[in-house]
């Protein structure tokens, strides 16, 4: 369990809140407006009215005392940077700050960010990914270079063994798993029998996931 940080409760932050507490983890919730602040209340551990911008504010959260700083702040870049440098001159361990666009991120990594999320722009290529195909099922961005795919198994595969396939060897991409109805097997074998009604989860650079299964 962490300790989190988490400053602006619009649609992003509020995702982040409810996903945090499914998780486990302890929750301080901040944002300038009342109502949203009510809201998140009943799934964090606790949530206050504030600026962020404001230094003798950020103090009386013992910044220093969080795991994990999230700085969710939307369509206000100003203080979304502002909120970063002060956290960070603060002493946070960590700060993770949301983007809109490169230049954004440019300055929030200059200025105190360890890492910076697009939400929108990686949630446009998760569609894009998702729905330009049929047989893509999932797919997961590791970085620029590598993603992991949930996709249907290619009529070629099917009857073959993972061994007779030499998967790793002919293609560079790694079969991480196997689901059927529902259920995933991971302990995967060279007997294992690859079948029409099965998907799998594969992991590798993107343009060899690309190449093998014609994403």
């Amino acid at each position: 369990m962490k300790s989190v940080l988490l400053i602006g409760l619009g649609r992003f932050g509020t995702n982040v809140a409810l996903k945090l507490n499914e998780l486990g983890h302890e929750v301080m919730a901040v944002d300038r407006n009342e109502d949203r602040v009510d809201n998140i209340l009943p799934i964090v551990t606790n949530a206050q009215i504030g600026d962020s911008t404001n230094e003798d504010f950020l103090e009386t959260l013992g910044i220093k005392n969080y795991d994990v700083c999230f700085v969710a702040i939307a369509h206000n870049f100003q203080s979304s940077l502002e909120t970063t440098s002060l956290l960070k001159e603060m002493g946070a361990r960590f700060v993770v700050s949301r983007a809109e666009t490169n230049i954004q991120k440019k300055f929030l990594l200059r200025n105190g960010a360890d890492e910076v999320v697009f939400p929108e722009a990686q949630m446009a290529r998760w569609a894009a990914m998702r729905y330009s195909a049929d047989h893509i099922l999932d797919y997961i961005e590791l970085d620029e270079s590598h993603s992991i795919v949930e996709v249907s198994i290619p009529r070629s595969w099917v009857g073959k063994t993972l061994g007779q396939l030499d998967i790793r060897r002919k293609h560079g991409v790694n079969i991480l798993a196997i689901k059927r109805n529902g259920e995933m097997t991971m302990n995967l074998q060279a007997e294992t029998v690859f079948t029409a009604d099965c998907t799998l989860l594969v992991l590798g650079e993107t343009r060899a996931l690309r190449r093998t299964f014609d994403i």
